[in-house]
């Protein structure tokens, strides 16, 4: 019988009185097959698995097969049909995580912070207070490349525990460093664990700080509504659809997640706290009121708020104010004369009772020149704004969503996808770099 065997069957005599809630992520690599051993073995041990695949992990193993093992059906999606509600506290219902096989893209992706699928956003969203193991699988040059050493070594020093690789034949029929662990070597090392152990104190104590459940976001999105009369507004397109989504995104990292939103703009999928606003005034007395009565850590301002509102309206020479109660015929012509709304971004941080709040604002642009983006970018930046996240009206007219995030130091990135950014403002959130 080999050493790992020996561990195992030790470990099964001596696994903890209440039933070990595994959550293992599959990522795409042939020894996805020797993983399912894996899953085998912990279920045999009385253990609940939940599996989350990537959509390169399905190519090599089937969902029937991870079903047939686990008695659950895995998840992929952050909206699969069926389970919309059903993953969402995943990473919050473990005592154990489980990546196995771990390939060099996911290892590299999660030490950069980076979350563009519920694999990664997983990571995001894990506080490090229960054990996070990962067990590479990859060809030994992959393995041995200097990006992916210090990927492991970076994600080691975070309190991951990493379940280093045999030396054997590889898939691609070279022999060396880079072949999974085995089944009974890496269900050990779930078993014997607990949702506190093998993680110092200074992990531990950075892991409190660095909870996402005790941070918080305010987010602001849809368009305000200033009124003309009774059943007409002086408004513009935005549906805060980005608003909704993006606030999804932060509430599955963990988060705890205020909406501000235009009462017409798009809610969002999960339980997030969403408060409505119609025109300008009302969002802005919203924000004063959320911001001076609650402690938040970031606020992400998305509102598209109207640079004017309905001053006075002349009818046949006649002005009136801007009535929510009465209707103004048809007949006449109407001349409308508007006022300069004030710029709630510069005003944001004086209502925070947080004196270091994050704020990042946005800017739409439409067709514009890279000069023409500067210039718009600098003039939000100029306000005190931390963070610019600039797009174009051309992008979303062509159904893409790419962003540029520009900081008061002239630096930007360029992040296609709104979980993308998402990964990015959360790492934000935990005390990383502007």
């Amino acid at each position: 019988m080999s050493n790992s065997n020996k561990e195992f069957k030790n470990q099964t005599t001596s696994a903890t009185p209440h039933q070990i809630k595994v959550l293992m992520i599959m990522t795409g690599s042939i020894a996805c097959y020797k993983a399912c051993g894996v899953l085998s073995k912990l279920v045999q041990n009385h253990c609940q698995v939940e599996v989350v695949m990537t959509e390169s992990a399905k190519k090599f193993v089937g969902s029937a097969t991870i079903e047939g093992l686990s008695g659950r059906t895995p998840v992929s999606d952050l909206y699969q049909a069926g389970q919309i509600m059903d993953h969402i506290h995943l990473i919050r219902w473990a005592d154990v995580v489980l990546v196995a096989p771990a390939t060099a893209n996911y290892i590299n992706k999660i030490s950069q912070g980076l979350g563009e699928d519920l694999a990664s956003t997983l990571f995001l969203a894990h506080d490090f207070k229960k054990p996070f193991f990962i067990a590479p699988a990859m060809n030994t040059s992959m393995y041995l490349h200097p990006v992916t050493q210090k990927s492991i070594k970076n994600l080691r020093e975070m309190g991951c525990q990493i379940l280093e690789t045999e030396s054997g034949v590889l898939a691609c029929g070279e022999v060396g460093y880079g072949r999974l662990l085995e089944p009974d070597a890496i269900a050990a090392a779930v078993l014997k664990s607990t949702p506190s152990s093998n993680l110092s104190a200074d992990s531990l104590s950075q892991a409190k700080s660095h909870s996402t459940a005790s941070k918080k976001i305010l987010i602001t999105s849809g368009g305000t509504e200033e009124a003309i009369d009774s059943v007409r507004t002086l408004s513009n397109f935005s549906t805060g659809q980005s608003g909704a989504e993006l606030s999804d995104y932060f509430y599955q990292m963990g988060f705890a997640v205020t909406l501000l939103k235009a009462h017409r703009a798009k809610t969002p999928h999960f339980q997030v706290n969403v408060h409505e606003y119609t025109d300008t005034g009302s969002l802005q007395s919203q924000l004063k009121k959320h911001l001076s009565n609650e402690f938040y850590d970031l606020v992400v301002h998305m509102a598209a708020v109207s640079d004017y509102s309905i001053d006075k309206v002349i009818v046949e020479g006649v002005e009136t104010s801007p009535s929510h109660d009465l209707k103004l015929s048809s007949e006449h012509d109407i001349t409308l004369k508007l006022k300069k709304n004030p710029k709630i971004i510069s005003q944001i941080k004086a209502w925070s009772l947080n004196k270091n709040l994050k704020l990042v604002g946005f800017k739409l642009t439409s067709l514009a020149s890279h000069n023409d983006v500067e210039k718009a970018v600098n003039k939000v930046l100029s306000s005190p704004c931390d963070l610019v996240v600039q797009n174009d009206l051309s992008d979303i007219r062509k159904g893409e969503k790419k962003y540029r995030m520009y900081t008061k130091a002239g630096d930007y990135q360029e992040l296609k996808g709104l979980q993308s950014l998402a990964a990015h403002l959360s790492q934000i959130v935990l005390g990383g770099e502007l």
